[in-house]
């Protein structure tokens, strides 16, 4: 599986949930596989996109938070799973797709290749820790506690263009949103 594919099937599991998308490629395939305004594309915030979803699960307790993000903005960010899990907001569904690279920047390889990310949040203390082609991804998302999901994909990166928004109009589109 592809990230593209890995995140079509994610969207196909969206209905009124707030997304929060790592940067770059995985950004761009969101937006060409289903751009809605519930989706916040990161732009340039590597690493960010746990803690950006974090503050929004606290902020809206009432919203279902989905963070789509990447094996290396979690190694650049690992506090974020300490913070995360400490905080443990049931309404925060953290999905790593877990390519083995930096996918926009040129598919250099991470370290995530010699770790088991499920069982490093396992050992963090996540409950709710799983590989994707081990739960329903719908019921997961609905959890009493945070979950924290991967999927296991191919590097490389699809041909999905540039967003043609800019920061401000995606940050204002996601805010009316909700």
């Amino acid at each position: 599986m592809a990230r593209y594919e890995a995140i079509n099937d994610i969207m196909e599991n969206i209905e009124d949930e707030l997304v929060i998308c790592n940067i770059g490629f995985p950004s761009r395939e969101l937006y060409e596989i289903n751009d809605r305004s519930q989706n916040f594309y990161m732009i340039g915030s590597m690493g960010l996109a746990s803690s950006i979803g974090l503050g929004l699960a606290l902020a809206k307790p009432h919203k279902n938070i989905v963070v789509i993000d990447g094996d290396g903005s979690l190694l650049m960010n690992m506090g974020s799973l300490v913070t995360v899990f400490a905080n443990n907001p049931s309404n925060l569904t953290w999905i790593v797709i877990d390519n083995g690279a930096y996918g926009s920047t040129g598919n250099q390889d991470t370290y995530a290749q010699l770790l088991d990310l499920v069982d490093v949040a396992k050992g963090v203390g996540f409950k709710n820790s799983y590989n994707y082609e081990d739960v329903n991804l719908k019921d997961i998302m609905h959890n009493e506690d945070a979950s924290f999901i991967v999927y296991k994909t191919k590097a490389g990166n699809s041909s999905a263009p540039i967003i043609d928004l800019d920061p401000i109009t995606i940050k204002e589109r996601f805010m009316s949103s909700f």
